[in-house]
């Protein structure tokens, strides 16, 4: 069947019509190899994919014993070993590690707790501790498995062991108990189990409580050593600062009184954060003074006011004098007088007494007026004049005042120095002791943040071996070993063995593969049954050529091979019987003439033959003889020549050729193997082309590919490459090839007619186009 995908190997058969097709376009185009002739034109993603399912079932089905004997080796190891390994038990402890302990006096910690520092650090932390030397040696110390004579005698010690450096725990016991101790973090909590494998189940569970209870016990340890070295830290820095402190104080206080500064608390400054700093007493008088010649100068100012108000206003009208008690008094009295004095005018003439005598008081009054107006003024004037004096003596003193206050600032800038080291240092001291008083009760009250949740029991069973893990990983490992094996020696082989490989390592379409026969089967008894495997191959493989070409079958085809044996002879005579068999007039010329065999496979004379015709001694009629199949003609090699590449150079055999092919439809040239020889690219640079035999699993890629160099560097054409001695029990493409030739089997002979006549009325309407009958030229 050509018309499929090996679904295994990737190679594609094309229909028959579509190598018609192929073949028309690649020779209108101007001939040469046909597509699949030609390896690059050949599909980028064939041989490039891999192997797929069936190719790696088909490698481990082919491996298999190999496979099976790892397998069962790495079983008897694996078996070895659990029975060699002495028993163990595991004795589990569960403690929990809080990130931080409870704070009872709530106080800050020494130690930097988790929320100062990432939560993995802070545990991960913990976890190294659990498994460090230090912690395996007190464990040791504390349970005094140096001197227990059941754990010696468990450990195989009998002599007395010698105390280590310092009378500690012995770095044998040490390294002992490091070597069984497990951490195992329970996932997404705070539990960690404490886990120890020993020989003895109680001895397991004692150790791995001494673990928990020892990590519980330095970690106390640990937190109480921590606060003790800070109290003694911060006990010689509070002394130093104590010191200092003092030292500073008493140059502060030997600088002003060698400068005289006296410095006083401001009144309603006595304490508060808003008090003001101290002052000197000659700021304090310079502050003083300037208050009051602010206020003096205010009153200047509103006496130099009346006063101006009085001297611009005319007469009475300056509000000053206006507003004195006594002018107010004299203007109503005058008022009234006048008022008198202008009810009695209606009456009396000026000069009556009565009026007189009423002019005389108005006239007073005026006088007692302008005496107490002038009075006003020069009062105002006196007060201007105070207010003035005051305000000169105010200024004078200030300016002296601050004279002394600039000198004093220049000397109060080293005590502003002095000052701020005494604040600096009496600050610190007082951080340093406050700090000193929460450590020393923080001391007294050691919080814990680890506990102990299970305590370890000893085990009834052994945590090891498990020789039912031990045997699974076992025979996994020797099957992975295995099929490892299987594919390296798959990928080193270089052999052609399958179809797929034709394409996959020789670039080589497939033409048909020839299944191997049983053992004592011969090749002529297999041909003769026609409902053999192997006879169907050749019928595929007929049907193949006959779509090779656009006329068909090629008129003359060079069967050939890479080395010796490979079914080339045999291919060339099923071939031939082949397309003899369904009408064509086939003529069989072995050219093979350093080990010729057909003659020997028809029963022919090998007297006369193909070293005659290209000797000139006979003509082609003379070299002909019949054979016992119908059609089918031979040209035997005839006598063995000393040199044979000499007469298949010379021009004769390219005429046998050609007149071969004049009386026979088609002409099949049995040549020798490639080999190192010139013989086979000869005989295929005069024919049509070039058909390669491989016999699979024989052949490697590098001979393949050497044979198929030699005859393209003739100028050969190659159709494809027939694989023979095909055994399709030992590769996974068994199953398709079985029941590809039962399908075909089935198929052609289920019928009443004949298999002959079956076979001729199939092939006669896609073989024979112009088919005129020939004879034979007469010997």
């Amino acid at each position: 069947m050509v018309g499929d995908r090996d679904n295994a190997g990737g190679t594609e058969l094309w229909t028959p019509a579509e190598m018609t097709r192929r073949t028309a376009v690649a020779q209108t185009a101007g001939g040469g190899l046909a597509p699949w002739e030609d390896p690059s034109l050949a599909d980028p993603t064939e041989g490039s994919q891999g192997l797929r399912l069936l190719e790696y079932w088909r490698i481990v089905f082919k491996y298999k014993w190999m496979i099976a004997i790892v397998v069962v080796i790495s079983l008897a190891v694996g078996l070895a070993v659990t029975l060699l390994t002495p028993r163990m038990y595991t004795a589990s402890t569960t403690i929990e590690i809080d990130r931080e302990a409870a704070n009872i006096m709530g106080l800050q910690d020494v130690q930097p707790t988790a929320q100062l520092a990432r939560e993995e650090e802070f545990f991960q932390t913990e976890y190294g501790l659990l498994k460090s030397w230090s912690l395996s040696q007190r464990v040791g110390q504390s349970l005094g498995l140096a001197n227990d004579p059941n754990f010696l005698r468990m450990m195989g010690v009998h002599a007395k062991p010698q105390p280590s450096a310092g009378g500690g725990t012995p770095t044998w016991v040490t390294g002992f108990l490091s070597g069984g101790l497990n951490v195992l973090p329970v996932r997404d909590s705070r539990l960690v189990q404490i886990t120890f494998d020993s020989p003895d189940p109680a001895l397991s569970a004692r150790i791995a409580n001494a673990f928990a209870d020892n990590f519980i016990q330095s970690n106390l340890e640990r937190k109480f050593e921590a606060s003790a070295y800070a109290r003694n830290f911060l006990e010689e820095r509070l002394a130093e600062l104590k010191t200092k402190l003092e030292d500073e104080e008493k140059q502060l206080v030997a600088y002003e009184t060698q400068e005289q500064i006296i410095q006083v608390a401001p009144a309603g400054g006595q304490g508060g954060a808003s008090a003001s700093p101290p002052q000197s007493l000659t700021a304090t008088d310079l502050a003083q003074l300037d208050g009051a010649l602010t206020a003096a100068q205010a009153t200047f100012v509103q006496a130099d006011q009346k006063w101006r108000a009085t001297q611009n206003a005319p007469g009475l009208a300056a509000p000053a004098i206006l507003s004195d008690a006594t002018i107010q008094s004299l203007r109503q009295e005058r008022a009234k007088l006048e008022a008198q004095y202008d009810d009695q005018s209606k009456i009396f003439k000026p000069d009556y007494p009565d009026m007189v005598q009423l002019k005389a008081q108005i006239d007073n009054v005026n006088q007692q007026l302008n005496a107490t107006a002038a009075t006003i003024r020069r009062s105002l004037q006196t007060q201007r004049d105070d207010a003035a004096a005051q305000v000169a003596a105010l200024q004078a003193k200030v300016n002296a005042l601050k004279t002394g206050v600039l000198d004093e600032r220049s000397r109060e800038t080293q005590q502003d120095i002095l000052q701020r080291d005494v604040d600096t240092t009496k600050t610190l001291y007082e951080g340093l002791l406050q700090r000193y008083k929460d450590i020393s009760v923080a001391g007294n009250v050691t919080a814990n943040n680890i506990s102990i949740v299970d305590r370890a029991r000893p085990p009834a069973f052994p945590s090891q071996p498990r020789p039912v893990r031990n045997l699974a990983m076992a025979g996994f490992g020797g099957l992975t070993l295995g099929v490892l094996m299987a594919f390296l020696l798959e990928t080193l082989d270089q052999a052609v063995r399958k179809p797929a490989d034709v394409e996959s390592k020789l670039g080589l379409p497939v033409l048909g593969s020839v299944p191997l026969l049983e053992k004592g089967v011969l090749p002529m008894e297999a041909l003769a049954d026609l409902r053999s495997p192997f006879s169907e191959a050749y019928h595929s493989i007929r049907t193949n050529l006959a779509f090779s070409t656009k006329d068909g079958a090629p008129k003359v085809l060079s069967v050939t091979s890479a080395r010796p044996e490979e079914g080339k002879s045999t291919t060339s005579f099923a071939l031939a019987q082949g397309f003899a068999r369904v009408g064509m007039r086939v003529l069989l010329v072995d050219l093979d003439l350093r080990n010729p065999s057909q003659h020997k496979q028809v029963g022919a004379d090998n007297r006369v033959g193909a070293s005659n015709l290209l000797t000139g001694s006979v003509r082609l009629q003379g070299a002909i003889q019949p054979t016992n199949f119908p059609n089918l003609f031979l040209v035997p090699s005839g006598p063995v020549p000393p040199s044979p590449a000499e007469l298949l150079i010379g021009p004769r055999l390219a005429a046998l050729v050609e007149e071969a092919s004049e009386h026979f439809d088609i002409v099949i040239l049995d040549g020798p193997p490639v080999m190192g020889l010139a013989d086979a690219p000869l005989i295929a640079s005069v024919a049509a082309g070039a058909m390669l035999t491989i016999e699979a699993g024989r052949t490697s890629r590098a001979q393949a590919r050497a044979a198929i160099r030699r005859l393209r560097l003739g100028n050969a054409r190659i159709f494809g490459a027939v694989l023979t001695k095909f055994d399709s029990r030992k590769s996974a493409y068994g199953y398709g090839y079985a029941y590809a030739y039962d399908y075909e089997y089935n198929y052609a002979y289920g019928r009443k007619e004949s298999e002959p006549q079956g076979i001729a009325a199939r092939a006669a309407s896609v073989l024979t186009q112009d088919r005129s009958r020939k004879t034979p030229p007469a010997a």
